[in-house]
């Protein structure tokens, strides 16, 4: 009986209706309906169940003999085992279902040494999400959907809560040492969590899902920054995204991710390019990176084929070179804004004397903090830097000396750090990216700059491509690229890969969905 009571008392815990519930007897799973009742009953020797009764009634248990991890549902009064996945490769203490915001079912397999893992449950398979370090030995755990968090009993600590969102990770004691009663919370943890009922959870964006994503880079960390768009001069699909990799050099993926090209040019920031470009009677397709190493520039060309090539090192005045974006000046000709750490930007323009680039300096400005991401607002000769604390400023490119006004402030819908940004023509909305709360959000370009609306871009389980979090760069096209790219893409950079866990990477999301939301049309 008391292990009956335990398996209601785990439902009720994850908010499910009162019905048929499995509980684990000494040798037996059984399937008892809400008076008590005894409907089905199977041999196994169980442990470290959950059960949830959302979407059909169904238990996940870990089989004692085999160390399987099996999936069990309730069937009309009977018992049927939907899956069975192979035992963790360390010893499983504990294990937890989680529902998501998007309705995916998770489970965390909690290791006696800390070593734990998340997965996704998609039908009959099992995707691992990512592995992490949880609390030693744990006696106890349970998630709340609602606030997306994971408790965990530490026997002689604690109680622990722990995100539940693989793109967030955090972690606070929230009850400390056996003298306040956390020896014996292995026993009291559902008492403990009605007494301290879920807070209102806030206002979720609406989600778009990612269709592709590039191959990791090539290291682990924060290595993936920023991303840029070729256009095929005549073939949509074949376009590429240039994006840094900041510890190495430029990467060139197709839009299908896979990696066309690579140059190890060192430890570039971000890069943004302009087509058609006319130098010396020649229409040229320009990319320009910020090179940290030599605080400078790097200049590259792009062939009518895709093939890209260095063409010149160009000195800057800077000392800690970190963001830059580009634009088209009246002579046809390339701008480049390049700025500092310590708040500096800076307008140059790129010339060609004979065979050498060269930049001339136009002006300068200075904001009072970190800049980073920034674009050219061509149609309206416009300049947006985004300051990572306060927001995105504009700069009248039409009046070169004029001072930068804060257009767009940091606050609801845009949580600093304020990272890249990007023009959709079309639409006239600028996209930036919110760090600080893993959203993006829309803005009108011109006064008074009013907020469209936000998203987020969350897991694709159908196509097995994870959720983003903490974007820097990104950039968006409105051409018709095909396929689900036939309105446009936004490519946007992920700062915790998963599913399964691995170095950063860059997510491609087609721009219908996101105006689907923005527009709220169906």
């Amino acid at each position: 009986m008391r292990r009956l009571l335990l398996g209601l008392a785990l439902a009720a815990c994850a908010g499910g209706a009162l019905a048929d519930r499995f509980a684990l007897a000494k040798a037996a799973l059984e399937l008892h309906d809400d008076a008590g009742r005894l409907l089905s009953r199977h041999a196994i020797r169980a442990k470290h169940m959950d059960q949830r009764a959302d979407e059909g009634h169904f238990a996940v248990l870990q089989d004692a003999d085999s160390g399987q991890v099996q999936l069990w549902r309730a069937d009309a009064g009977r018992l049927t085992r939907a899956a069975a996945w192979p035992a963790p490769a360390f010893d499983l203490a504990q294990l937890c279902l989680y529902r998501d915001p998007q309705g995916l079912l998770q489970l965390f397999l909690l290791g006696k040494e800390g070593l734990s893992e998340q997965w996704l449950i998609k039908g009959d398979k099992a995707l691992p999400v990512q592995r992490l370090a949880t609390p030693l030995d744990p006696s106890a755990c349970r998630v709340r959907d609602a606030e997306a968090t994971l408790y965990v009993v530490e026997p002689e600590v604690g109680l622990w809560a722990l995100s539940a969102n693989a793109e967030r990770a955090g972690r606070r004691l929230l009850l400390a040492d056996a003298e306040s009663g956390a020896k014996a919370l292995h026993t009291k943890l559902d008492a403990w969590l009605a007494e301290h009922p879920v807070a209102a959870p806030p206002t979720r964006p609406p989600v778009v899902l990612p269709t592709g994503q590039t191959q990791p880079v090539r290291e682990a960390g924060d290595a993936a920054d920023d991303p840029a768009i070729w256009l095929h001069p005549s073939r949509g699909p074949q376009s590429l995204i240039l994006a840094t990799d900041k510890k190495r050099g430029l990467a060139v993926y197709g839009l299908d991710g896979r990696e066309r090209q690579f140059l190890p040019v060192g430890r570039i920031n971000n890069v943004d390019l302009r087509q058609g470009l006319r130098y010396g009677g020649r229409k040229l397709d320009l990319a320009v990176a910020t090179q940290r190493d030599e605080a400078g520039l790097v200049l590259f060309g792009i062939s009518p084929a895709g093939r890209v090539s260095e063409l010149a090192r160009l000195k800057t005045t800077l000392d800690d070179i970190y963001g830059v974006c580009v634009g088209r000046n009246a002579d046809g000709g390339l701008d480049v804004f390049p700025n500092d750490k310590d708040g500096r930007v800076q307008w140059l323009r790129l010339r060609l004397a004979g065979k050498a680039w060269q930049v001339e300096s136009i002006t300068e400005f200075r904001l009072a903090s970190q800049p980073e991401g920034c674009v050219v607002d061509e149609a309206n000769q416009a300049l947006f830097v985004g300051e990572e604390k306060r927001g995105v400023w504009r700069q009248d490119l039409a009046v070169p000396d004029s001072v930068p006004r804060l257009v767009i402030q940091a606050g609801p819908g845009l949580t600093p750090d304020v990272e890249g940004l990007a023009i959709h023509p079309g639409r006239s909305w600028l996209v930036v990216s919110s760090q600080g709360s893993d959203s993006y959000a829309v803005y009108d370009i011109r006064p008074p700059f009013a907020q469209r609306g936000t998203f987020v871009i969350g897991m694709n389980a159908a196509l097995g491509i994870d959720g983003v979090s903490e974007t820097d760069g990104l950039d968006l096209s409105a051409a018709n690229l095909g396929g689900p790219y036939a309105e446009g893409v936004l490519v946007v950079q992920d700062g915790h890969k998963r599913l399964p866990h691995g170095p950063q990477n860059f997510k491609l999301v087609p721009w219908r969905d996101v105006e689907k939301v923005i527009l709220m049309r169906p």
